[in-house]
């Protein structure tokens, strides 16, 4: 099942050149994964709370490759593309509406805590079950984004 949603890119979240901000591309992915797993899962991050995990961003990579526009739609994928016991990578991926011109991928790179100490834990079996079951891509993650970003073109 590919998770995927559409978004029409707001005044308040561009430059003065109706470009989307830099910044903006995360806050419109990482809010796409939200509504990915909400919509097609029921999933919602505070029920992991009341389990005793919660996860952190430890790092993001992005490239930007075409700008988004002003009132321009564009559509919005996400998928886990790495996972350890106690670490997982999700990969969104922006395109114009019709899926054709990539704009920028993002591989973000989350940490799973304890949210009552704050420190690295484990992923629960329970979760370990649920990830593949909420979309994974088998995706080369030792050859780089720009590897990444050459086979989706390829693909497109």
């Amino acid at each position: 099942m590919e998770l995927k949603s559409y978004y029409i890119i707001r005044f308040s979240d561009c430059d003065p050149n109706a470009h989307l901000n830099n910044a903006s591309y995360l806050n419109y992915m990482i809010n796409a994964r939200e509504d990915h797993l909400r919509e097609n899962f029921n999933i919602l991050f505070p029920d992991f709370l009341k389990q005793g995990i919660t996860w952190v961003v430890r790092e993001h990579e992005i490239q930007y490759l075409r700008p988004a526009f002003y009132t321009e739609k564009v559509c919005i994928t996400s998928t886990i593309i790495g996972l350890t016991s106690n670490m997982l990578i999700v990969e969104m991926l922006m395109f114009d509406e019709s899926e054709t011109n990539l704009k920028a991928i993002l591989w973000t790179r989350f940490a799973c805590i304890d949210p009552k100490t704050g420190k690295r834990k484990d992923h629960t079996p329970e979760f370990m079950e649920l990830a593949p079951k909420v979309g994974m891509t088998e995706v080369n993650i030792e050859a780089g984004m720009s590897a990444r970003v050459k086979e989706l073109r390829s693909i497109a």
